[in-house]
């Protein structure tokens, strides 16, 4: 591997108590809240660290069992009037939530950056997809439209709408902590449901500080207790007994395809309905045709953004031999800027913070020795920088290596920053590595032929739940619907028409004549 030499960077200077008491962050928080109301809970003490330095930002005080029950019941009886209020009405809550996100966003990006270590710009626009899902929900709390359809009986009227279908049980990720919260709830809000949130224990304090900065618009429009929950617990109190509440017929949850597995599983097995975001192993194709002023800093971003820990992470890059050479050399040369630009996430010229946790350090090791084993080679990159000048080991130089599609190393999913090269020929061969994985959420194709974009988007091109042509597989828009394929479970988040499945489906036939007749014209007198 190559030896290099790193740079640090003179970190942003802000004042961390003064930010979290501006986001009413206290040494030990509660870890319970209906809203507004936010309870003395009688669960272990657990302490946030921040990955930058491994320093304690601040406590939580955990939910107990008993606590969870109280928020079931509570978020019960708030669904009950939630569901009667009309839809564009719920949508004005969720306008002023967007309003309130707005006039915090700058403090709330911070404290993301702060405790789950994405670079500052990240955790800004991580507070930004927050604040356009809120647009987008508001306008579609008025056309949540069902179809009328032509009877096949005279004076008949057929007819399918939408109703609120109750209690969604959300588990979020720490990569992004607070914004599939938002994608979420904003949508079960303006549908009529109520939403329990269970946040990553890596990013708790995110989660409290969103319900803080949310709070002051229910308190101001009544909202009922136990619309917007929060329940911050141990998986050994909720855990497996969350998914099997029958009292919560949607979940929504984020995470590796193995938790997302075990999800379906209790949930599938009472028939209660899932949305799952599991694991990417995202491909980019770069044509003889792409356009490599284009393509590099898309891959560049999709490899290294969010320090590889993002869904949608570029994992592998599917390059044509014309240009393999010529790709290579500039991904090369594009890493070697981007290694004097590791560090603090907090500095304005960071591009690559630390992650998350020593955990993910040795899966980033793991998957840089294993792709040697199985004949692959490491070409820049994959230290842990042990330098003293680095306040914690959580930072990675990021790694490009030569392999093969079949390695089972590159059919995994490893959550850090290391991309895998690779040579095709044909377009048709490109197409069968990209969906020669176990997973389909994001594809990638840099090209200015236009046969091979038609071919690449049709049904016998990318199996991903999300496919571009040139454009990256990483940083998608709330417009679009999120999800995707095979391991990756098959769920819809955020934009489209991914509001139905937080409502359940009803087809309505009103007869309005003096007559009864029989569908398909069956004949039963008596």
């Amino acid at each position: 591997m190559n030896r290099i030499k790193i740079k640090i960077m003179k970190a942003i200077h802000f004042n961390k108590s003064e930010l979290l008491d501006r986001l009413s962050i206290i040494d030990i928080n509660r870890g319970v809240t209906t809203g507004t109301n936010w309870y003395n809970v009688k669960g272990d003490i657990t302490t946030s660290t921040s990955p930058i330095d491994n320093q304690e930002i601040a406590k939580v005080k955990n939910a107990t069992l008993k606590d969870y029950e109280m928020v079931v019941e509570t978020a019960q009886d708030a669904f009950k009037i939630w569901r009667e209020i009309p839809a564009p009405e719920r949508g004005e809550i969720v306008r002023q939530i967007g309003l309130a996100l707005r006039k915090h966003k700058r403090d709330l990006g911070m404290l993301v950056s702060l405790e789950m270590g994405k670079i500052y710009q990240e955790g800004l626009g991580e507070v930004q997809e927050m604040i356009d899902i809120c647009d987008f929900a508001v306008g579609q709390s008025r056309l949540l439209n069902g179809f009328t359809m032509h009877s096949e009986r005279r004076s008949h009227r057929m007819y399918d709408q939408y109703h609120p279908i109750g209690i969604v049980g959300l588990v979020t990720s720490f990569n992004f902590p607070v914004a599939v919260w938002a994608w979420n709830s904003m949508l079960a809000a303006i549908a009529g449901d109520v939403v329990i949130w269970k946040p990553s224990s890596k990013t708790p304090l995110t989660a409290i500080a969103t319900m803080n900065v949310i709070q002051g618009v229910l308190r101001a429009n009544n909202v009922p207790e136990g619309v917007f929950n929060l329940v911050i617990a141990k998986s050994s109190v909720l855990g497996d007994n969350f998914l099997a509440d029958k009292r919560i017929p949607l979940f929504s949850v984020t995470g590796s395809t193995a938790v997302g597995k075990r999800v379906g599983k209790i949930v599938g097995q009472r028939l209660g309905k899932t949305i799952l975001e599991l694991g990417g192993n995202n491909a980019v194709i770069v044509s003889d045709s792409a356009d490599l002023d284009m393509a590099i800093p898309s891959i560049v971003f999709g490899a290294v953004g969010t320090a590889g820990q993002r869904c949608t992470s570029t994992r592998r890059v599917i390059v044509h031999e014309k240009v393999y050479d010529e790709v290579k050399k500039r991904l090369l040369n594009a890493y070697e800027q981007i290694v004097d630009k590791i560090g603090n996430p907090l500095d304005k010229k960071t591009l690559v913070g630390p992650l998350i946790d020593i955990h993910s350090v040795n899966a980033f090791t793991y998957a840089v020795e294993e792709v040697q084993k199985e004949g692959g080679k490491i070409i820049f990159g994959g230290e842990v920088l042990n330098d003293p000048k680095y306040p914690s080991p959580n930072y990675v130089v990021p790694a490009i290596a030569e392999a093969q599609n079949h390695y089972n190393i590159v059919q995994e999913e490893t959550f850090a920053p290391i991309v895998y090269l690779m040579k095709y020929r044909t377009i048709d061969e490109a197409i069968a590595l990209n969906n020669g994985v176990p997973q389909g959420l994001s594809s990638s194709l840099f090209t200015l032929n236009m046969r091979e974009t038609e071919q690449f988007l049709s049904e016998v091109g990318s199996d991903c739940g999300i496919a571009n042509v040139n454009s990256g597989t990483s940083g998608a828009e709330i417009g679009g619907a999120f999800g995707g394929e095979k391991d990756t479970g098959g769920g819809r988040e955020s934009g489209s028409d991914s509001w139905k499945a937080y409502m359940r489906r009803q087809t309505n036939t009103i007869n309005y004549g003096t007559e009864l007749p029989l569908a398909q014209g069956i004949k039963f007198a008596f």
